[in-house]
């Protein structure tokens, strides 16, 4: 605890000196000179324009230059520069300036005639021609800083009447027309440049996609004609430009698909043997990837069009395999004559593969919240391309050694983990009836089995032996949709040898006993992907539902046991359905700003067999990708006390139950170069249902669960290295569910809790 005191002093320490050395930069600033302290545009309009306030948004976003960054109120970046300038600024001041300094941009920096010539250009492109602009400028002689405002007067905008294909004798222009269907130019809209402009690129792309593989949406010109009418209003017109070349305005067919399965940059492909199948040749030295294998992932067929979708889809598969490094479609004109109505293209597809073998190795160094700590280490053997076929073989050993920090009578505990794994994942579906490679458009479906086996051994208490297999399926629908089916999940587990203390542990506590007593579970798992975190919209969601249903199969042939339940195979089997969802919503706006929010919800019901869910299924709450401000499986389940909070750190049993539900909400902030600042609040607890309050009193969940979360706020640190996320969170409790009523509320500095973690918390 002490250690997490010294931390928050340090951290309180640095913020201090941070903001000790960037007093106030305006009493730097040269006589006669003012901070520019950035504009305004206020649109005065002489007739109604709907969409003012767009217009306004898209002015104000070319307004130049950028002020100086405040922070607080204050200019830090601009007092270090300042402070660098002086005849000895000191070893810190220097440095500050090198990491965080900005040069002084003065309103003699700013050109506002320039801008408004800018700001006039603009709205010219938008439609409003013979627009008016001036500019005011603002001085606060106190403060040292001004700013401008720029006064625009909106004419009324040319509005378009129709939109049509100005028509030649070229067999282009049947497909151009075709697609004017489709076109966001619609009569009433006003003049647009940017629209016009996506309109020739959505032109060009479906050309592209009709075969015609040299045409360019610069090939096209726009012409308005207002001579029809006297108010603003135009007709509009696209045409080819002259001269366009022969090559640029007839389609291409594809002649011969090469495929080179095992290329090598530099290596001479023309002595390598060639494969014919499914009208494709197959060229490699040796039999690298089975041509019946690498078919399904090529799209590209002799005798079609170009299509650069179906090159993109191609690409994409053949990526997705996990046997190549790099791989280049590229297209080989042959020579076209002026005469000729159809350009001959030959499609080369290299493929460069990965290493065949690899070995990975990852060492860590867990912590737990009953002060169990200690190394654990994996090794995994990777294996690509098993069956000439884009298998991939991996196989995990590892090992971890955990010893309990504590004083008195627990002290000295230990565990020791052994597991072996091993997945084959085949880059096609494994499934009784043939299905065609057309049908999933996107993506290909991966096939993975998989098997594990596991032993714990914790000192003074049990020894565990845990099995498990799944088979199933996971593919992309499209870059947002990922689905992962496995329709056979079996587990095993075999409670070992056990000392008298922990048999008195379960005697005493019959909720664990039933936990640990669910040996045998056989069911279903689905789990539903959707997210757009990767791409840089200013509104980002991701959803992921999982859904895990146990024992229905099974109980088909189950005969009950001599204890009264039923059995398979001699093992008494597990009965449960459980749901949860994890929903996520990013906000980004300003530089590198986002506010991130989370909401997660589960519950599981036992039935049949099973009275509690089995220990690995159920929920757990706390932790440095949960609520922070607890240790991991720390919290609940609801109010559920322990002795003391040193019971509650030195004890073995985590917190769980069968029913969570969190949320949590995070501001994201840059602070210079790859290390980045978040403030943050999380909220959560688990509970139980049909609980047995002799066993786990106060962990049943009820219509009060509101009161019953855990909450804590914080603030972190992180380094972001290209995805690659480092994090430092410092998380204070404020509401502390096992605490006696009247004392659950209270800013917790001594009980603080110091997360490190890989990754984004959500």
């Amino acid at each position: 605890m002490k250690s997490h005191i010294h931390t928050y002093k340090l951290l309180t320490l640095l913020i201090a000196i941070v903001l000790l050395t960037s007093c106030s930069a305006e009493r730097f600033v040269p006589e006669g000179k003012f901070l520019y302290d950035g504009a305004e545009v206020v649109i005065v309009n002489d007739t109604i324009v709907q969409d003012d306030a767009t217009v306004q948004t898209q002015l104000e976003a070319i307004l130049r230059p950028e002020p100086n960054n405040k922070f607080l109120g204050n200019r830090p970046g601009l007092t270090y520069y300042y402070k660098a300038q002086r005849e000895k600024p000191g070893f810190l001041n220097k440095w500050l300036n090198k990491k965080f300094g900005e040069e002084p941009v003065y309103l003699d920096n700013v050109q506002p005639l320039e801008v408004e010539d800018i700001i006039k250009n603009r709205l010219e492109n938008m439609g409003f021609f013979y627009t008016e602009a001036n500019y005011e400028t603002y001085r606060d002689s106190a403060n040292k800083s001004a700013t401008l405002s720029y006064s625009v007067k909106l004419k009324q905008p040319y509005k378009l009447q129709s939109y049509q294909l100005d028509s030649d004798s070229l067999l282009i222009y049947q497909p151009i027309k075709s697609t004017l269907g489709d076109s966001p130019l619609k009569k009433g809209n006003r003049f647009d440049l940017g629209l016009m402009k996506l309109e020739r690129e959505r032109i060009d792309r479906e050309l592209k996609q009709r075969g015609y593989y040299n045409f360019n949406s610069g090939f096209l010109i726009f012409e308005a004609d207002t001579n029809r009418y006297d108010a603003k209003k135009f007709d509009l017109f696209v045409r080819l430009k002259k001269d366009v070349p022969k090559k640029s305005i007839i389609p291409y067919k594809i002649r011969n698909v090469n495929i080179y399965p095992n290329y090598v940059q530099g290596i001479d492909t023309t002595s390598q043997d060639s494969v014919r199948y499914a009208d494709k040749n197959f060229i490699q030295s040796e039999n690298f990837f089975k041509p019946k294998r690498l078919d399904p992932y090529i799209l590209l067929e002799e005798g079609n069009l170009y299509d650069p979708v179906a090159s993109r889809n191609t690409s994409r598969r053949l990526a997705g395999i996990g046997a190549y490094k790099f791989v280049n479609i590229d297209y080989k004109e042959i020579d076209t004559l002026a005469t000729d109505s159809l350009g001959i293209l030959d499609a080369n597809i290299y493929l460069s593969p990965l290493n065949k073998r690899a070995l990975r190795a990852e060492l860590q160094a867990v912590t737990k919240s009953n002060n169990f700590a200690g190394p654990n280490l994996a090794l995994t053997f990777t294996n690509r391309n098993l069956f000439q076929g884009g298998e991939t073989l991996n196989i995990t050993g590892k090992v971890g050694y955990e010893t309990q920090f504590a004083s008195g009578e627990n002290a000295g505990l230990s565990s020791i983990t052994l597991g072996l794994g091993a997945d084959l994942i085949f880059p096609r579906l494994l499934f009784p009836v043939t299905i065609s490679k057309n049908y999933f458009k996107y993506d290909i479906p991966k096939t993975k089995i998989s098997l594990e086996g596991d032993y714990l051994n914790r000192s003074q208490l049990y020894s565990i032996t845990s099995g498990s297999a799944t088979f199933g399926y996971l593919w992309n629908a499209n870059k947002y949709v990922t689905h992962e089916l496995n329709p056979i999940s079996i587990q095993y587990t075999k409670l070992g040898s056990t000392t008298d203390e922990f048999n008195q542990i379960l005697e005493d506590n019959p909720f664990l006993q039933n936990s640990f007593e669910q040996q045998f579970i056989a069911g279903l798992t689905y789990s539903f992907y959707y997210s757009e975190m990767a791409s840089r919209r200013t509104h980002q969601f991701y959803l992921n539902t999982n859904l895990d249903i146990a024992g229905n199969t099974v109980s088909l042939f189950g005969q009950e046991g001599d204890n009264g339940k039923d059995e398979f195979l001699g093992l008494e089997y597990a009965q449960y359905a459980k749901l949860d969802i994890d929903v996520r919503y990013h906000f980004n706006f300003g530089k590198e700003q986002k506010i991130a929010t989370r909401f997660f919800a589960g519950y599981g019901l036992p039935y049949g067999n099973s009275e509690v869910l089995p220990f690995t299924k159920q929920y757990f709450s706390g932790g440095p990708y949960s609520v922070r401000a607890f240790r991991t499986r720390s919290l609940g389940p609801g109010t559920f006390p322990l002795n003391s909070e040193d019971d509650r750190e030195d004890t073995f049993f985590d917190q769980s139950g069968n029913v969570r539900l969190e949320a949590n909400i995070e501001y994201r902030y840059p602070i210079f170069g790859v290390v980045k600042g978040a403030v943050f609040a999380d909220a959560g607890n688990v509970w139980n249902t049909d609980n047995d309050e002799t066993s786990l009193p106060g962990g049943e969940f009820s219509s009060s669960f509101i009161n019953e979360l855990g909450i804590g706020v914080g603030t972190g640190v992180r380094v972001d290295i290209q995805g690659f996320v480092i994090r430092l969170d410092y998380a204070v409790p404020i509401h502390t569910p096992f605490k006696p009523e009247g004392e659950r509320y209270g800013f917790e500095i001594d009980n603080s809790v110091l997360n490190f973690a890989i990754g984004y918390p959500f």
